[in-house]
């Protein structure tokens, strides 16, 4: 019975839209009719700014990385458990039930989970993105380098299998909510900042 009030819970948080939320209510627009159409801090920054695109990387991040710090609280030693309720977090912020199944690309969700389950491999990924992004602009190419980063990070320093396998599901899921982004990067016509 906890174990499905966990994966409820790890899923409704993880749909909880911010990026939508608040840009409609710190600049009165649906960012999903903006930008690219993303609900995630990428699209915020570009049609909102920089700090409402920072808050939301924050609180998208939170979502996973709370329902999983849940999970490890409330189920101690129960390494499935607690991937399990990432993969919901994380599935969450991509299907939310509150906008009809259309959501985020997951990479600040998915980040948020590795923070708590495989520290070194979040922070891992989250340098190699910031150092992309800052070279060349353009946040998929971050996102997908910081993706292979956090797989081998974890498959070296996770303290379980079931960490290291999430790491490399994530990252295949994240090919998937990316594959506009890789057709684009491959014709060269994805966007910068």
């Amino acid at each position: 019975m906890l174990s499905a009030a966990l994966l409820l819970l790890g899923y409704l948080a993880g749909s909880i839209p911010f990026g939508v939320l608040l840009t409609r209510w710190v600049r009165g627009v649906d960012v999903r009719q903006s930008g690219s159409g993303n609900i995630g801090a990428t699209n915020v920054t570009r049609v909102a700014g920089k700090k409402l695109g920072a808050v939301v990387l924050v609180l998208d991040a939170l979502k996973g990385a709370l329902a999983v710090g849940l999970a490890l609280w409330l189920l101690p030693g129960e390494p499935r458990m607690h991937a399990a309720v990432g993969l919901a977090a994380f599935l969450g912020h991509v299907y939310p039930v509150w906008l009809k199944l259309q959501g985020g690309k997951g990479v600040a969700t998915a980040l948020g989970v590795l923070v708590v389950l495989v520290p070194l491999a979040a922070l891992s990924a989250a340098f190699v993105y910031a150092g992309l992004v800052a070279a060349w602009r353009v946040s998929s190419v971050g996102s997908l380098a910081g993706g292979v980063t956090a797989v081998i990070v974890a498959a070296l320093t996770a303290p379980s299998l079931e960490y290291a396998g999430l790491s490399a599901l994530l990252f295949v899921l994240i090919l998937w909510t990316h594959r506009g982004n890789i057709h684009r990067l491959l014709r060269r016509t994805e966007r910068r900042f």
